[in-house]
């Protein structure tokens, strides 16, 4: 269910004018990323949370602190291998429901999550 979820996110969100650059990223020293993307002059680092329903809640709060520390290893890793570079970046959720005999039902988070922490350590890495 989780790899359709992703394949229909990564779907919507370039019919959508993003530009799919990476599915499931794995950092060498850990970190995951579901889908690294372009949206305009930004790049996306984006959990994919699919489900069945939203019975016990929206998928995007199951991403806790512990999952959003093992993206940002992701995306630390991603940000290394380009050269640390000066350019806008973020961490969105995408949604995705997929009701038993419905057309599935993607939402975008949009700035899921704060990216404050990463840019101090970015920065301090840049000065050293």
């Amino acid at each position: 269910m989780g790899r359709r979820g992703e394949m229909i996110a990564a779907r919507w969100l370039w019919t959508r004018g993003c530009r799919i650059l990476y599915r499931n990223y794995r950092g060498p020293q850990g970190g995951e990323v579901d889908v690294v993307l372009r949206h305009g002059r930004v790049l996306v680092f984006a959990e994919v949370k699919t489900r069945r329903s939203d019975a016990y809640g929206r998928p995007g709060r199951a991403v806790n602190a512990d999952k959003q520390a093992l993206i940002r290893r992701g995306a630390e890793s991603w940000l290394r291998l380009l050269g640390f570079p000066e350019i806008q970046w973020r961490y969105d959720v995408v949604e995705v429901l997929l009701p038993t005999g419905k057309r599935p039902e993607v939402t975008w988070l949009q700035a899921a999550f704060n990216t404050d922490e990463l840019r101090r350590v970015l920065a301090a890495r840049r000065d050293r």
